[in-house]
């Protein structure tokens, strides 16, 4: 069952400033949202997991394989002028974000492009700009930002990576919810990033049962 609103995206301006972007507001729509968030287990930690590690709801997981599917890959591959047509994808979860979380970065090269979908609903820390995604002007200043996304309401973010894609957030310790999905360049990049968060998924696994 199709949840996501192509619509938007195909909608959506595609912006240059600070970088190339996309930025759909409610793309996972309310009901949707609603549904997959219910579908969504406890993380107590930081970290990226593959969704396969998570013990997730039917709603979460269909959102999963839409997210990985063709008509996702083709929208986004058009509004960008990329050919995706052969490009590995590599999904991971995140459910919460510590105090060392949110530095500003690139994403690696092997990430051709990355696409993060946020499934948290309103709250205050999100209104005094914690955790809020910002993509900056430069490696420096988490205030010389361009654009600021709250990471909430089914909002969608794209772009494809490149050496001054420079994004970050302030310090914000709890509950955040996000899909990443990766357009990679080659299998092997892919399966080398999948590898290393399943190993991640699996020791943090044993450290929550020790």
């Amino acid at each position: 069952m199709t949840v996501l609103d192509y619509a938007a995206l195909d909608a959506a301006p595609l912006a240059t400033d600070p970088f190339v972007h996309l930025l759909v507001p409610r793309f996972l729509p309310p009901d949707a949202l609603a549904a997959v968030a219910a579908d969504l287990p406890p993380v107590g930690k930081g970290g990226s997991f593959p969704p396969d590690s998570l013990r997730l709801g039917p709603a979460a997981r269909a959102l999963m394989d839409e997210m990985q599917g063709p008509r996702l890959r083709d929208a986004i591959a058009a509004r960008l002028g990329l050919d995706l047509a052969d490009a590995p994808t590599m999904v991971t979860m995140r459910g919460f974000t510590g105090p060392r979380d949110g530095r500003i970065h690139c994403d690696s090269l092997a990430k051709r492009v990355t696409v993060l979908l946020y499934l948290n609903r309103e709250t205050d820390a999100w209104a005094r700009h914690e955790g809020c995604l910002r993509l900056l002007r430069g490696r420096d200043d988490i205030e010389d930002f361009a654009v600021e996304v709250p990471p909430v309401n089914g909002t969608l973010l794209v772009f494809p990576n490149g050496p001054t894609a420079w994004h970050g957030h302030r310090t914000f310790v709890g509950s955040r919810y996000s899909v990443q999905l990766n357009y990679m360049t080659t299998d092997a990049k892919a399966r080398s990033e999948l590898r290393r968060h399943r190993i991640s998924a699996f020791v943090k696994r044993l450290t929550r049962a020790a």
